[in-house]
């Protein structure tokens, strides 16, 4: 158990230093190419240094700024989501901000949109990284898992908005184009994070199977969630069958289905994706 501890720990630390690097590098070269600002904390550190360098001639440290701009959402985390989660989150914010201030940024393009729609490709894929390791890149990461801890639904939308407000605010102090292709940044970003971290999406199973007691001990071992057992006739053979009904969450269904199949290589499985669902639903907690 100590020597899975120690592995584990050693590949979400991996998964920190590659997230980091690759969003400092995303931030030196895709986003400052095009001035874009990337939304959230990050985001919000480089409009206060577009501020005090336009408004007041300074150039302000971005791990400064953006360590203390974090420092609320950190306490929050260690709080209500978890100590480890917090560390590593901590890890990656420091990183980040480190590798920013002192890696020598490159611009691939020199065309904006190109900036904006793959900085947020590369802003996604970092975040990711981040997320798998279980840990955040900090700032309004923090709020989104915060709510969807809380709440059992994805908030990266939600955080769009608030970001559109920031980006707002910034096309109103200094260039709308800017702002507006920061927009398209961050909504790139969303999108393609709502597509590789699938950790608070929901899908619900309709199991049609001639073993429906091995089948649910199987969901129920390796999902931790229950299943509702119908019973019905199948119209074409006029035969009776057994149906199961259970909502996984969507990160769960490749290995889920994969054991279904072991079990009963006959058995008509259906995943239909589930928008919204009210009662007890199981949530894996963040250590």
């Amino acid at each position: 158990m100590k020597k899975t501890n120690i592995l584990d720990d050693i590949k979400r630390t991996i998964l920190i230093v590659a997230a980091a690097l690759l969003m400092a590098m995303n931030i030196k070269s895709f986003v400052r190419a095009g001035d874009l600002l990337p939304g959230g904390f990050n985001g919000l550190t480089l409009l206060i240094q577009q501020i005090a360098r336009h408004f007041w001639d300074v150039t302000l440290s971005y791990s400064l700024v953006n360590f203390s701009l974090n420092a609320i959402p950190v306490l929050i985390s260690y709080k209500y989501i978890g100590k480890k989660f917090t560390g590593y989150s901590c890890l990656m914010i420091v990183l980040t901000g480190i590798f920013t201030d002192i890696l020598s940024g490159f611009q691939m393009t020199d065309d904006i949109l190109l900036a904006a729609v793959f900085g947020g490709i590369l802003n996604a894929c970092a975040i990711s990284l981040c997320l798998y390791a279980h840990a955040t890149s900090g700032g309004t990461d923090f709020i989104a898992i915060f709510f969807s801890e809380k709440f059992g639904i994805e908030t990266w939308n939600y955080i769009f908005i608030g970001n559109c407000i920031i980006l707002a605010i910034a096309g109103y102090l200094f260039d709308w184009n800017e702002a507006l292709y920061s927009i398209i940044f961050q909504y790139t970003s969303t999108q393609v994070l709502h597509l590789l971290y699938k950790r608070y999406q929901k899908q619900t199973l309709l199991i049609i199977t001639s073993k429906p007691d091995d089948i649910y001990e199987e969901i129920r071992e390796e999902t931790n969630h229950d299943a509702t057992l119908f019973k019905g006739i199948g119209c074409y053979k006029k035969q009776e069958c057994n149906m199961l009904y259970s909502v996984v969450g969507k990160d769960e269904i490749k290995p889920i289905t994969k054991k279904i199949r072991q079990i009963d290589p006959n058995a008509f499985i259906n995943a239909m994706n589930t928008q919204h669902i009210t009662g007890r639903f199981y949530q894996r907690p963040n250590d």
